[in-house]
């Protein structure tokens, strides 16, 4: 079967992402695919993989994505604002209410973070935060900025559904040997966190200005998770080291997005939707196999824009 796709990133956090408004494929083949395309030995390479899905009666299209293992996640809002963006372009609009997994987000075209850099804004939300919503077992009804019992570490941990469950600590600085030793914990699906768990450690750097450094349900260390990085808004609100309502700066190892935690505990993120190549492959579910990957058309203006401003992070850091 051949498929086409868009090699894009948001905040460094890269995917295929597949228009599957008419493509059919069982759970099995989509889980499957998921693991081809993302295979970072493989061809193509990713955090997971990203489909545009039709609608209903109150979203214009929705959003599927599955972790490099072959899992699905309930949400990716990195990952939600290249579907948008991808959405937008094919329906002709600036604005949606996008159908997630298990929830709803809005999402909307924004004046652009840096020159030539498409931008997106979404808001998700509600956000739950209690224990059960975030698939912790046997612990109080709700966890913020508290240790956790049973946890294999001694931290303060908030935790946040997006609806993805994760765990947020505020440390002086990250220790990613830290980081993954608790993160593979969890993907061992433990029996207080059976469904596992994002983590994330994340760093004030000032009065409104975050680094957050995840670990990944399904996918491991990352350098940039876009649902990571609104739990760790949220979570700075909960904890009261930034009020809500107050516009954030939240950097990772991919670039940086603006954040705001709502009172109403829903989370706002601006920030990049990236096209880099639109590109096509051969794939063969039988063997499990992917042919030669086909460069359909190439977006260097974009590549550039995202470089000269990360370059200008760099130099302002």
């Amino acid at each position: 079967m051949r498929i086409a796709f868009i090699k894009c990133h948001g905040s460094g956090n890269d995917f295929p992402l597949i228009d599957a408004r008419d493509l059919t494929l069982s759970e099995p083949q989509w889980a499957t695919l998921a693991r081809l395309l993302a295979d970072r030995a493989g061809p193509v390479g990713g955090d997971g993989l990203l489909a545009l899905v039709p609608g209903d009666d109150i979203h214009a299209f929705g959003m599927r994505m599955w972790n490099s293992d072959g899992s699905e996640a309930e949400t990716c809002l990195n990952g939600l604002r290249c579907t948008a963006r991808l959405g937008f372009d094919v329906l002709g609009i600036d604005a949606a209410q996008v159908k997630l997994k298990t929830s709803s987000a809005s999402a909307a075209r924004e004046s652009a973070i840096a020159p030539g850099v498409a931008t997106i804004r979404t808001l998700v939300g509600p956000n739950a935060t209690r224990a059960v919503d975030v698939g912790l077992v046997g612990a109080p009804e709700q966890v913020l900025d508290a240790a956790i019992e049973g946890l294999p570490n001694p931290r303060r941990f908030t935790a946040v559904a997006m609806p993805n469950p994760h765990l947020v600590t505020f440390v002086e600085a990250v220790d990613e040997a830290e980081l993954v030793a608790l993160g593979s914990w969890c993907e061992r699906r433990p029996a207080l966190l059976p469904a596992r768990a994002n983590v994330s450690f994340v760093e004030q750097r000032g009065p409104t200005s975050l680094f957050v450094r995840t670990f990944e349900r399904g996918v491991g260390l990352t350098d940039s998770c876009g649902s990571a990085m609104a739990a760790s808004v949220l979570s700075a609100a909960l904890t009261g080291r930034v009020p809500f309502g107050t516009p954030i700066t939240v950097f990772n190892r991919g670039g940086m997005v603006r954040g705001q935690a709502e009172q109403d505990r829903r989370v706002i993120l601006s920030g990049n939707a990236t096209f880099e190549a639109t590109r096509a492959v051969d794939v063969d579910f039988a063997t499990g196999t992917l042919g030669a990957v086909e460069t359909l058309q190439d977006r260097d203006a974009e590549r550039a824009a995202w470089d000269a401003m990360l370059a200008g992070l760099r130099e302002t850091a």
